[in-house]
């Protein structure tokens, strides 16, 4: 016998490790699902779910589904041009029609991206303890479902929906008025000011769908919800009447993203927030790059510099 490979046996046996041959299928259900735990969502989607049927099970007990996130397989990857395609949504509402089934009415959290309808409602009707609703960049997500996460979940604290073009105001409205403990939304539009950055990713279409009621947005936020902290609105349209409905009913906000609102003046800003004393404040500073200035198409933005007094415009 090779004298490595007997002094490996031997190793084997004094430590009790696992000898060759032996079934890892005979592992008992809460000894797996304790070793499950430890991985990502992912890792147990790519790995033990295909095992065998015993681990496959394991892999659906409502304990290691109290939360859905796809997130990071979104950020740690450049957007695709695939992600917007019916086929890649199919996936994900399959994805979370399951966990959702599988969570036995336990999940917390879902965070992910394009969805459609046909899941988020399935959510809805089965996560009464649903407090973070993360779906951004969903084409297909409409009022209709947002309206049974309204009455649904009422337990929700944190709300993001933004590039969520079907989305309307009043989805706020319902959101606000049944979720009394949400105290962060995120309601971002894409770069609008410039869309190159999205071409042959997003469907030109979805581009020029973006929401123009910013103000009607901004009303619905400022009335129904009064418990926000953390409200962003990135390149959104509000004016200053909507920016002032907003400061004026989210008496206690502490951070605001106003990226990219060309509507409002550091004036406007200034004058809407003066009663919101510990506010931080991301204003709408604007900067072109090198690469796509040309004097006469974006001249106009040197009026942009001068409006906010920004020094971000270094041309």
């Amino acid at each position: 016998m090779d004298n490595n490979k007997k002094k490996e046996e031997e190793e084997g046996e004094g430590s009790g490790c696992t000898e060759p041959g032996s079934d890892w299928a005979d592992l008992t259900r809460e000894c797996l699902t304790n070793i499950l735990t430890r991985l990502t969502l992912e890792q147990r989607w790519l790995g033990p779910m295909l095992v065998c049927k015993s681990w496959l099970q394991a892999c659906t007990d409502s304990s290691l589904h109290s939360t859905f996130d796809v997130e990071p397989h979104f950020c740690t990857n450049t957007d695709s041009p695939r992600w917007w395609t019916p086929d890649f949504e199919r996936k994900i509402d399959s994805m979370l029609r399951s966990v959702v089934f599988w969570s036995d009415h336990s999940l917390t959290a879902i965070r992910t991206r394009h969805c459609s309808d046909l899941a988020l409602s399935f959510a809805a009707e089965r996560c009464p303890n649903l407090e973070v609703l993360s779906i951004k960049s969903c084409q297909n997500v409409t009022d209709a479902s947002m309206a049974k996460i309204a009455f649904r979940c009422t337990k929700l604290r944190e709300l993001d929906i933004s590039y969520c073009y079907e989305i309307s105001h009043e989805s706020l409205v319902l959101i606000g008025r049944n979720c009394p403990n949400l105290k962060v939304l995120k309601r971002n539009l894409m770069n609008w000011l410039d869309p190159s950055q999205h071409f042959g990713v997003v469907p030109n279409e979805y581009l020029n769908a973006c929401p123009q009621d910013g103000d009607s947005e901004a009303a619905a936020i400022g009335k129904y919800m009064p418990y926000l902290e953390h409200l962003e609105i990135q390149f959104s349209k509000l004016s200053a009447k909507g920016l002032t409905l907003i400061c004026a009913g989210c008496v206690n906000l502490k951070y605001l993203d106003l990226s990219g609102c060309t509507n409002l003046t550091g004036r406007d800003i200034a004058n809407a927030s003066s009663n919101l004393k510990v506010l931080e404040i991301k204003k709408p500073n604007f900067y072109i790059p090198r690469s796509v200035f040309h004097s006469d198409r974006y001249g106009h933005w040197r009026l942009y510099d001068e409006r906010f007094q920004t020094d971000v415009f270094g041309i």
